[in-house]
């Protein structure tokens, strides 16, 4: 499945939460949007390793079936997980 994700770093707590969909009529794909709180610092890829490791927490799988599809230096990004 594909998601969007709004990253948040510099953050005090690490978090996922999902966004709800009213007002995102223009997604073709209908696809979820989430926010991820993160505490590292978007440089040299360490924000997105953390976030890849926050979605897998959340949707208890592998790091591996996480892929980043678009966004690496973003703070939008789109997911592809394979659960």
């Amino acid at each position: 499945m594909k998601i969007i994700v709004k990253a948040k770093p510099y953050s005090k707590e690490e978090k996922v939460e999902k966004i709800p969909q009213e007002g995102f009529d223009f997604l073709d794909d209908k696809m979820d949007m989430y926010k991820v709180w993160i505490k590292e610092v978007p440089e040299d890829g360490k924000a997105n390793e953390a976030v890849i490791k926050a979605l897998a927490k959340y949707f208890d799988t592998a790091k591996s079936n996480i892929e980043l599809i678009k966004g690496a230096t973003s703070s939008e990004k789109v997911f592809n997980i394979n659960i």
